[in-house]
C-alpha cells in the first residue's frame, strides 16, 4: 500500500517553501510521496494575479523533477468547481482503487478552521491527516486536538516563505530568486509572469 500526502495549494509559483515542508513530511513521516495538488482557478473567480492551470502544473512539475517522491497533481482541473476536497478524495479513491492510501497535508493555521470544511467528518473517518506548524496558528478545536487521525509533524520546519510576497516583489524587481527552485525562477522570468 502506498501512503501518499496529498499537499493542495494554487503554488502560484510552488516556492522553497512548499518543497522543504512536502520533502521533511516524505522523509521523516511514513509517507511515501506527496502529491501537489494544484487547486484550479474557479471560473466565478478570476484572479488577476493566479496564472492559468497550465502554467502553475508546469512549474510544479519543474520544481519536483530532480524529487522522485514528490509530484504534481492535476487531479482537480477537470473537475466539477467549485470544487470541495471531500470530492477530491473520492475522485482519486475511484481513480486510483488499490494500493493507494491518501492522506491530506495540511498547516496549523487550515486545521482551525477544519470544521468549516463540507463533510469533514468524512475526511476524517477515512483519511489521516498531517499537520506541520506555523508561527501563529493559535488555538486548535479540542475535537481534533487528540484525534488519532490527525499527525501533528511537530519537527517540520516552519516556512514563512509565501507566493503573494514573491510575486508583489517580482514586480517591484527585487530580487526573490533565492526563495524559489532555479527552474521555476527561470520558467518565471521566460514567460515575464507577475511583472
Amino acid at each position: 500500500m502506498k501512503k501518499v500526502g496529498l499537499y493542495f495549494g494554487t503554488f502560484n509559483p510552488i516556492h522553497l517553501g512548499h518543497l522543504v515542508i512536502a520533502n521533511h513530511l516524505v522523509e521523516f513521516t511514513d509517507l511515501d510521496e506527496v502529491w501537489f495538488v494544484i487547486t484550479p482557478q474557479s471560473p466565478f473567480k478570476t484572479k488577476q494575479s493566479l496564472l492559468s492551470n497550465h502554467h502553475r502544473y508546469q512549474m510544479v512539475l519543474e520544481a519536483t523533477e530532480e524529487y522522485p517522491k514528490l509530484k504534481p497533481s492535476n487531479i482537480e482541473f477537470n473537475l466539477p468547481q467549485p470544487n470541495y476536497t471531500v470530492h477530491t478524495l473520492a475522485h482519486l479513491l475511484e481513480k486510483y482503487p488499490n494500493g493507494y492510501d491518501f492522506s491530506l497535508i495540511m498547516g496549523e493555521d487550515n486545521l482551525k478552521s477544519l470544521h468549516k470544511w463540507k463533510n469533514y467528518e468524512v475526511i476524517l473517518e477515512n483519511h489521516n491527516i498531517y499537520v506541520y506548524p506555523r508561527v501563529s496558528s493559535g488555538t486548535i478545536d479540542h475535537q481534533f486536538k487528540n484525534n488519532p487521525k490527525i499527525k501533528m509533524v511537530t519537527d517540520a520546519p516552519i516556512m514563512e516563505i509565501s507566493s503573494t510576497f514573491i510575486r508583489k516583489n517580482h514586480k517591484l524587481g527585487k530580487n526573490i530568486t533565492p526563495l524559489l527552485p532555479t527552474a521555476v525562477f527561470k520558467y518565471m522570468d521566460e514567460m515575464n509572469f507577475y511583472r
